[in-house]
C-alpha cells in the first residue's frame, strides 16, 4: 500500500496594521520552521507591502503561502483602497474601519472551507473568528500583540466601572503584581461610557478566554509575574514564543521584514559605523502615532540642543526646494550634518537597534519596538501615546528600570492627537538616556535583558519550550498514512 504524508496546516489572520502583520509573519516563519505549512490571510494591499519579506522567506525554505480578501471599505463609508489602520486619521474612521472587519467573516469561512486547515491563529481584533472557526471543529488562537503586563491591566480594567474616573484622582487597578495607576485622560471616552468601541473591547476580551488560548510575543524572564498572573489569576491559556523576529537570522531578513525601506539600509549602517558604541539615540514612532508639524519641529529642536548624535525617522515625504518643511527649524540638517541623520518615511529597525552604536532609543512603547529594544539591549526614553504603551512604559521605566520617561506624570491618551511635549523634555530625556548619571547602569541592565532574551528562544529556553509545548497540544506533527 502506497503511504501518504499529510502536513499540517495553519492559517494566520492578522490585523490590518504593520505593528500586527510583521510579528504575525514571524510567527508564521516560526511554525513554518517546524516543518508547518503557513499561510497569511489579508487584503491584497496588506499582503503587497509584505510581499517582499513573505517571498524572502520561502527562499529560506519556509512554507509560506498568502490568500486573499476583499477589504469592505466603501461598504462601510471608507475611501476606496483604505485597507490599513494607518491610514485611518480620526476616531470615526477607526469606528468604521473595525466595523469592516466584521464583514469578513463570511470570506474567511469560506477559505477554511476550501483548505480545511487544522488551526487559525486569528487577531483579537477579530473576536467573531472564534465562532467561525468552531463550525469546522478547528481550534484558533488569539494573537494580540501586546505582552503579559498589558493583557492582566486591559482584563481588569474591562471589568471596572470607567464612568467615575477623574483626571484629578487616578485609579488604581486591583489584584495586579504592582500597583498601576491610571489617570482619567489616559483612559478613551469610549472606555468610560457604554460605547461601539467598549462592546468591541469586551468581546476581544472574552474571545481570549473562548478560544483554544492566545500566543504571547514576549519570554517569560522579562515579566513572570505578568505571566503567571495572566494565566493562573485570570485562568487564560497562553504561551510565549518571543522574540518572535529573533526566526530571522540574516541582515536582510532583518532589514526586509516590513515596507520598502525609504534608505537603502546600507547607507545607514554605514553612517553608524562611523560612529562610536553607544553614541548615537534612535527616535522613532511607529507607523500609527500621529505628531502635527508643531510637536515634530520640538522634536527637532530638542535633539539639537541636546548635543548627542541621532536617527530620526519620521514619517514625512522629503519636500522639493521651493516648499519649506515647517516641521523642521530652518537650517536644521545643515547644521547637525554629520552628527544627525533624518530619515523621511519607513526604515528597518531591527538592524538600527542592534548596531553597537545605537546607544538609546526615543520610543512611542509600541510593543513590537519595546521588545526589539529589550533584545538589542538599548535602554529607551518612553513618550507613549495611547492603548498598551502606558502599560509598556511602566514595565521599562519602573519594574524593568531600563528607560527614562519623556513627560513625568501622567499623558493623555492621544492617538489623534494629544498635549504637546516641549523641546526641553525632549532634550533632557535623550541626555539622560544616553549620558546621564544612571546611562551605564540602565544600559547594563538593557543588555543582560537582551542576553535572556535570545536564550529564551534557543533550545531549552522558555520561549523554545513553550512553542513545541503548544505544536504538541495541537497534534500539528507531520502523520503518514
Amino acid at each position: 500500500m502506497d503511504q501518504k504524508t499529510i502536513q499540517p496546516h495553519i492559517f494566520f489572520f492578522p490585523h490590518m496594521s504593520h505593528g500586527h502583520m510583521i510579528p504575525t509573519i514571524d510567527i508564521a516563519k516560526l511554525f513554518a520552521s517546524k516543518g508547518i505549512k503557513t499561510t497569511i490571510i489579508s487584503t491584497p494591499h496588506n499582503l503587497s507591502l509584505f510581499s517582499k519579506a513573505i517571498e524572502r522567506s520561502k527562499l529560506s525554505g519556509f512554507e509560506i503561502g498568502v490568500l486573499a480578501l476583499k477589504f469592505p471599505a466603501v461598504e462601510v463609508g471608507l475611501p476606496e483602497g483604505c485597507e490599513s489602520d494607518h491610514m485611518v486619521e480620526t476616531q470615526e474612521e477607526l469606528q468604521k474601519f473595525l466595523k469592516a472587519t466584521t464583514l469578513l467573516a463570511q470570506q474567511l469561512e469560506q477559505l477554511l472551507k476550501d483548505h480545511q486547515p487544522n488551526c487559525l491563529v486569528a487577531d483579537i481584533f477579530f473576536p467573531w473568528a472564534t465562532d467561525v472557526a468552531a463550525k469546522f471543529g478547528i481550534p484558533r488562537l488569539v494573537f494580540h500583540g501586546t505582552n503579559f503586563i498589558s493583557l492582566c491591566v486591559s482584563h481588569h480594567l474591562m471589568k471596572m466601572d470607567l464612568s467615575i474616573v477623574s483626571d484629578s484622582e487616578p485609579l488604581v487597578i486591583p489584584n495586579l503584581p504592582h500597583e498601576h495607576k491610571l489617570a482619567g485622560n489616559q483612559i478613551p471616552d469610549f472606555m468610560k461610557q457604554e460605547s461601539e468601541l467598549r462592546s468591541f473591547g469586551k468581546a476581544a476580551a472574552e474571545s481570549e478566554w473562548r478560544s483554544h488560548g492566545v500566543l504571547v510575543n514576549s519570554f517569560y524572564e522579562l515579566e513572570p509575574a505578568y505571566a503567571d498572573h495572566y494565566r493562573n489569576f485570570l485562568g487564560i491559556k497562553a504561551w510565549h514564543i518571543g522574540p518572535t523576529f529573533l526566526c530571522n537570522k540574516e541582515i536582510e531578513d532583518k532589514a526586509k521584514r516590513g515596507p520598502k525601506a525609504s534608505l537603502d539600509e546600507h547607507e545607514f549602517l554605514k553612517w553608524l559605523s562611523s560612529k562610536e558604541p553607544n553614541s548615537v539615540i534612535y527616535v522613532s514612532f511607529g507607523s500609527v502615532v500621529k505628531f502635527d508639524d508643531a510637536q515634530l519641529l520640538e522634536i527637532a529642536l530638542g535633539l539639537e540642543a541636546s548635543g548627542q548624535q541621532f536617527i530620526w525617522v519620521v514619517k514625512k515625504e522629503k519636500s522639493d526646494q521651493e516648499n519649506k518643511e515647517d516641521w523642521l527649524p530652518e537650517g536644521f540638517e545643515d547644521r547637525v550634518e554629520g552628527r544627525g541623520l533624518v530619515i523621511r518615511g519607513w526604515a528597518p529597525q531591527v538592524p538600527i537597534l542592534e548596531h553597537q552604536a545605537t546607544g538609546g532609543f526615543v520610543t512611542h512603547c509600541g510593543w513590537n519596538s519595546t521588545m526589539e529594544a529589550v533584545t538589542a539591549g538599548v535602554p529607551m526614553a518612553t513618550w507613549p501615546a495611547f492603548a498598551d504603551q502606558f502599560y509598556n512604559e511602566k514595565l521599562v521605566t519602573e519594574i524593568l528600570g531600563i528607560g527614562v520617561r519623556v513627560v513625568e506624570g501622567a499623558k493623555k491618551w492621544a492617538r489623534f492627537g494629544g498635549d504637546r511635549v516641549k523641546k526641553e523634555n525632549i532634550e533632557k530625556a535623550v541626555t539622560e538616556v544616553m549620558v546621564g548619571k544612571d546611562a551605564e547602569e540602565m544600559r547594563s541592565r538593557a543588555k543582560a535583558l537582551g542576553e535572556m532574551a535570545r536564550k529564551s528562544v534557543e533550545e531549552g529556553g522558555s520561549s523554545y519550550k513553550d512553542l513545541n509545548a503548544l505544536i504538541q497540544e495541537l497534534g500539528l506533527h507531520m502523520c503518514i498514512i
